[in-house]
């Protein structure tokens, strides 16, 4: 989202005006955004309000575990760098106490690896900054339809059908990108250039059927693809030797 540019800051200063009021309707969905920088936290209340959802924001980790026992079921944006208690510990905390409440993790540019370890958590999906406001509705549209479905993730079995159909070759850029390497890095890693690595990813996305890398993820966790290790060993896909 364009939460960090000028033109949202402008239209932070407004939206404070938001921040106060209550926005309750049978037709407004509850999202909580809990994030430490607060003109992210006015530009997210702006957009969410104009695009008809019912935010509340938290400055805090702490301060939205604090409250979530009294909350609406709703959808959370959660922020992974924070001070006092991260994503990824807010995260942990929320398990052991409401489990209702599916949460979109908001990631800085290559920290796909952190990503990776909330949606382990149970995170629903994630948004890599930048994004912008027809992707953040997106997925909290998708997000919303999972708590109406009761549904939030695909079937195991289905995880696993869909991840046999990768080739070897495609499930070991899988495993690279599940450990947050770039397209270059895994280039080098496995002898090919970066636009062929990049090839294999669209392919991957294609046999999976995934509309975003998000989804991408989820598959390959419920289907219990091993992240490619550092030092390079690789464990391949057991249901594709193509």
């Amino acid at each position: 989202m364009n939460s960090l540019s000028d033109a949202a800051a402008d239209r932070a200063d407004v939206s404070a005006a938001f921040e106060t009021k209550s926005h309750d309707g049978p037709e407004m969905k509850p999202v909580y955004i809990v994030d430490d920088d607060s003109m992210v936290r006015r530009a997210l209340f702006f957009a969410l309000t104009v695009g008809g959802f019912n935010p509340r924001s938290f400055a805090s980790g702490l301060d939205f575990l604090n409250e979530v026992a009294s909350l609406a079921n709703g959808c959370v944006l959660l922020d992974l760098r924070m001070p006092e208690i991260d994503g990824l510990e807010v995260l942990r905390r929320l398990n052991q106490k409401k489990d209702s409440l599916p949460v979109v993790i908001i990631t800085g540019h290559g920290e796909i690896s952190n990503a990776v370890a909330a949606m382990k958590l149970g995170a629903f999906d994630f948004l890599e900054k930048p994004f912008d406001d027809t992707e953040l509705f997106e997925v909290l549209d998708l997000a919303f339809e999972g708590i109406a479905l009761g549904n939030k993730n695909p079937s195991l079995a289905d995880a696993i059908d869909r991840v046999s159909r990768l080739t070897r070759r495609e499930y070991e850029v899988l495993q690279g990108l599940l450990s947050g390497y770039s397209s270059k890095q895994l280039g080098r890693q496995f002898n090919i250039s970066h636009r062929t690595v990049d090839a294999h990813r669209a392919n991957l996305m294609n046999r999976l059927e995934a509309n975003s890398f998000a989804e991408v993820v989820r598959f390959a966790i419920l289907a219990g693809v091993v992240p490619l290790l550092q030092n390079g060993y690789t464990v391949r896909n057991p249901e594709s030797e193509s």
